[in-house]
């Protein structure tokens, strides 16, 4: 596939996936490809963990409630820095949704499944801390996001999207409200 057909071909999956180990060589060209996205100012606040040890997964897993992707035999988990870039502004979530974007389409170039989980793991309970302690993440760095990986067990289901002239114009907004 061409980088236009892996963008069109990327959908999130939430399904099971089969227990087929992730080869260290493909782990390590996805986190390449995060890391290998666009930082603001060239701060470069994203940083990653690949996780394919099944001991460490399940400790992981028993802390994700309710569960998901813990089926996936590797998860790569997103860690940020706030750095600030210039004039007191930030740019680590445009850096780690870069990274993760970059990640999920070589996923799919190289034949896996993920989804992006984010909210379910950041907000009040904090899942996100206790993976980190996990993971001995240090407390300046934030576990911002994981993305399981894996050979899906059935073919992802391509959500509906709403037709291109509902949501992209040529010289100015043209939507009638």
């Amino acid at each position: 596939m061409n980088t236009i057909e892996i963008i069109f071909n990327r959908h999130s999956y939430r399904g099971k996936y089969k227990t087929d180990p992730i080869p260290r060589e493909d782990l390590k060209r996805i986190m390449e490809s995060g890391l290998a996205a666009p930082s603001g100012c060239n701060k470069q606040t994203v940083s990653l963990i690949a996780v394919d040890d099944p001991a460490t997964l399940l400790k992981l897993h028993a802390v994700i409630t309710p569960p998901v992707g813990e089926t996936a035999p590797a998860m790569i988990c997103v860690l940020s820095q706030k750095i600030i870039a210039y004039a007191d502004r930030c740019f680590a979530i445009q850096d780690y949704a870069a990274a993760i974007e970059n990640m999920l389409l070589a996923i799919t170039a190289l034949g896996y499944q993920s989804c992006w989980y984010e909210g379910h793991i950041t907000d009040k309970d904090r899942i996100c801390d206790k993976m980190a302690a996990i993971l001995n993440v240090p407390e300046s760095y934030d576990l911002v996001c994981f993305l399981p990986v894996g050979i899906a067990e059935s073919a992802p289901v391509p959500p509906k999207k709403k037709p291109f002239e509902d949501r992209a114009w040529f010289n100015a907004f043209q939507k009638e409200e």
